[in-house]
């Protein structure tokens, strides 16, 4: 990096950063905006070559983990879709009584809840750290100083 570092190179690397917002309402926003920004610039300042590489290996980071994550819970939720299935309704006579006791046999999710319900909580949790993280890369970018991501595996070196 330079020793002096422009107010356009902080503003270009912090919208690089930001960008990845874009994924919000443009579909995979988060890697093309950035990219396109990054490519146009990557020749003329070091600091914003530096940022780009860091938004894009972490939002191809955070895809990744996603991926893995969706792929681990498939298993449970293909298990658990027979019994989705497994309904009657001539077993709707005990809905007619007043009687709220739970009674684990007869729910019919069963043990399949808990880990999707933990795939979900997970997914729910990086998504949390890509807001959180980028917001805190956009700013410190913007007072220039460079940030690196946690949990990024280094794709673009």
């Amino acid at each position: 990096m330079t020793d002096t570092i422009t107010k356009h190179e902080r503003n270009l690397s912090s919208l690089i950063h930001a960008s990845t917002f874009s994924k919000f309402f443009i579909p995979f926003g988060n890697f093309i905006i950035p990219l396109v920004l990054w490519s146009a610039n990557k020749q003329d300042y070091k600091f914003v070559d530096y940022n780009g590489k860091q938004a894009l290996n972490f939002q191809i980071s955070l895809l990744l983990y996603s991926m893995i994550l969706g792929v681990i819970s498939i298993p449970f939720f293909v298990g658990f879709l027979p019994n989705i299935f497994d309904f009657s309704f001539n077993n709707l006579s005990h809905f007619n009584h007043w009687n709220f006791n739970f009674n684990s046999d007869d729910f019919t999710w069963g043990s399949w809840l808990l880990p999707i319900g933990i795939s979900g909580l997970l997914q729910g949790a990086l998504s949390i750290t890509n807001i959180i993280y980028t917001v805190l890369a956009t700013i410190r970018t913007n007072e220039g100083e460079t940030f690196e991501y946690p949990l990024t595996i280094k794709f673009i070196k």
